[in-house]
């Protein structure tokens, strides 16, 4: 898939081993933070609709974006229901965080950097999704594999937007934001979530 390829050139490194098998000793809280990924996808395309009213480009992209991640969030709310897991609150990753602590706050810095950070997001998920696959239940693997057609095009969408609206190269800023991203995964986490880095004997659930 080239795509894929495409996603592993743009990330710094793969998620780790221990995450893997964390994640696969792990499948029901890994299914709960899934949703939770994919309702907060669809709430961020919507702030943006709403912040950026003049920018026709992203109101189209960010409306199907918005739509496909709610299904996507359906989908795996109905995967929850069939295997008996109760979708539940959870509290957060510091992933997103980490990395929107590194957006600028003037225009229309703040728009490119929130473009770079969500191309880092779906890139990261299509990766995980791609690694999880071959370890999964067949149910699972395949509703997976069917995320990542969506997932890359989404991190395309982001990225395109961004160097759209830069008018000039956002090599830099890809540059700042690919460093703070590895970082964040290969830096150990004491909370175990889709997007966390790598656990230890202190993680929690």
């Amino acid at each position: 898939m080239d795509a894929l390829n495409e996603i592993h050139d743009f990330l710094a490194c793969e998620t780790p081993l221990l995450w893997i098998e964390h994640a696969l000793k792990n499948q029901d809280v890994l299914l709960i933070d899934h949703a939770h990924c994919e309702k907060k996808a669809a709430s961020t395309a919507m702030t943006l609709m709403f912040r950026y009213v003049d920018r026709p480009d992203l109101l189209n992209k960010m409306s199907r974006l918005a739509r496909e991640e709610l299904i996507h969030f359906e989908q795996v709310l109905e995967l929850l229901q069939a295997r008996g897991i109760d979708y539940c609150h959870m509290s957060s990753a510091g992933y997103a965080g980490g990395m929107r602590k590194h957006v600028r706050n003037h225009e229309p810095a703040r728009l490119i950097d929130t473009m770079i950070v969500g191309a880092f997001i779906e890139a990261r998920s299509c990766e995980r999704f791609a690694k999880l696959a071959p370890h999964l239940d067949e149910v699972l693997a395949k509703f997976y594999r069917s995320l990542l057609k969506s997932e890359c095009r989404h991190y395309q969408d982001y990225l395109s937007l961004a160097e759209a609206y830069a008018g000039e190269s956002i090599a830099d800023r890809v540059a700042v934001f690919r460093e703070a991203e590895r970082e964040l995964i290969e830096s150990e986490d004491d909370l175990f979530r889709f997007h966390s880095g790598v656990p230890t004997e202190n993680t929690a659930l």
